[in-house]
């Protein structure tokens, strides 16, 4: 009965953060923010900015799977206050100071492997977007991995049923517009693109709905790499949704290899971050020995005697936990937050362990962990600072990048 009646008051949350009238959010792309909305009427809404009511054009027309049609319109800089009707939109600061970073937050549904969608203990995304609003961040990284919920809950599993499935607009609403809602209305997000958003799962969705293009693709298209200034960082957020982690054929180092290459044309005085579902690098754990992961065969093999010059961190998830490689400035420091709500790495338990490992034949400072949560990443000065809240919003570990020298520690 007490989970009965648990399940009943946290799906009574999520239904109300479904808010009447357009689902509507900013994103940021290679053009700058652009503010998108869903929308059931017969038009497009209008953009309110300033006072001043500008014309959203329409991105997709409804069709059977997505029975809505979406919306997009570029939000003018200097803007002051926007809205898509009821709705009011976070305007993009120029330079963001705080940063909340977080992945693989959808719920899994594929087969026997049955995750407890409606029980807020069994799939805390909703908690953890919640818990990362009151942050007050002036930007959201999402490191992809949006969608899981691909087959129907087996029968007799009370914890998810009735929970939509495959890739359609029920299923996104549920997985990610609903849950996050509180964090859409913080900030501005940037949406990269993971393995579950490929063409064989949710690549219908995400080119609908999240892709930075100005017009949707179709599968098997690739999501172009784009730009976003962050106020002297550049973040190059990259596709890895179809690098395969376990065979470097030609043809996949070569698409993920073209992916890098607009980061030739970067200031390499200035730093620069490599936003990417999947990690280059990667630490796993047996007990408190940590090993070289190998997670991504392919872009190990991309990325092997290319000019990373001025690159300081790369950002992930794709790996269902909390993980930090530095390596000095010998490469670009690794983050891997895949901690937003999908079912954790089976081989982390609490505590972290930490320590010296050889990664991909180079010394590395590791520190990985098993929890669900976000990562709040603060610019000071030179440096970021950056603390991993858990469920209970208490910090996990701090962790400071300085130039490409990223180190974590367990706590406060």
């Amino acid at each position: 009965m007490k989970s009965a009646i648990l399940i009943g008051c946290w799906l009574g949350f999520v239904a109300g953060a479904a808010h009447a009238g357009p689902t509507a959010w900013v994103e940021m792309t290679g053009r700058g923010a652009e503010a998108r909305a869903v929308t059931t009427e017969a038009a497009c809404p209008p953009l309110r900015v300033d006072g001043r009511a500008l014309a959203m054009r329409e991105r997709s027309a409804p069709s059977g799977a997505f029975p809505n049609r979406v919306c997009g319109a570029a939000l003018p800089k200097g803007a002051r206050r926007a809205a898509v009707g009821k709705t009011a939109l976070p305007i993009p600061k120029p330079r963001p100071d705080r940063l909340v970073i977080l992945g693989d937050s959808g719920c899994r549904l594929k087969g026997a492997a049955a995750q407890h969608c409606n029980d807020p203990t069994g799939w805390p995304f909703a908690k953890v977007a919640s818990l990362a609003a009151a942050r007050r961040p002036d930007l959201v990284i999402h490191v992809g991995d949006y969608y899981y919920r691909e087959t129907p809950c087996p029968a007799r599993e009370a914890a998810c049923a009735g929970s939509p499935f495959g890739d359609r607009w029920a299923t996104w609403k549920a997985e990610l517009f609903d849950p996050a809602q509180p964090l859409l209305a913080a900030a501005p997000w940037v949406f990269a693109r993971g393995n579950h958003e490929d063409c064989k799962r949710g690549g219908a969705g995400w080119f609908r709905l999240l892709d930075a293009a100005a017009k949707p693709r179709a599968c098997p298209a690739r999501s172009d790499t784009f730009a976003v200034d962050v106020g002297g960082v550049t973040l190059f957020v990259v596709d890895s949704a179809d690098t395969n982690d376990i065979f470097a054929t030609a043809g996949s180092v070569g698409a993920f290899a073209g992916g890098l290459e607009p980061l030739k044309s970067r200031d390499r005085r200035a730093p620069a971050w490599i936003v990417t579902h999947r990690p280059v690098w990667d630490a796993i754990r047996f007990g408190d020995i940590l090993s070289d992961g190998i997670v991504n065969a392919t872009e190990r093999a991309a990325v092997r005697g290319r000019d990373l010059g001025g690159i300081a961190l790369i950002l992930s998830g794709h790996v269902h936990n909390f993980t930090a490689l530095g390596f000095g400035e010998n490469r670009p420091a690794q983050l891997v937050v895949g901690t937003g709500g999908d079912l954790m790495a089976l081989n982390d338990t609490p505590p972290p362990a930490t320590g010296q490992v050889k990664i991909d034949g180079l010394a590395a400072r590791a520190f990985t962990m098993g929890r669900f949560g976000y990562f709040l990443f603060d610019r000071k000065g030179a440096d970021w600072v950056g603390t991993f809240h858990d469920l209970t919003d208490a910090v996990a570990a701090t962790c400071r990048l300085h130039g490409r020298d990223l180190s974590c520690v367990a706590g406060r």
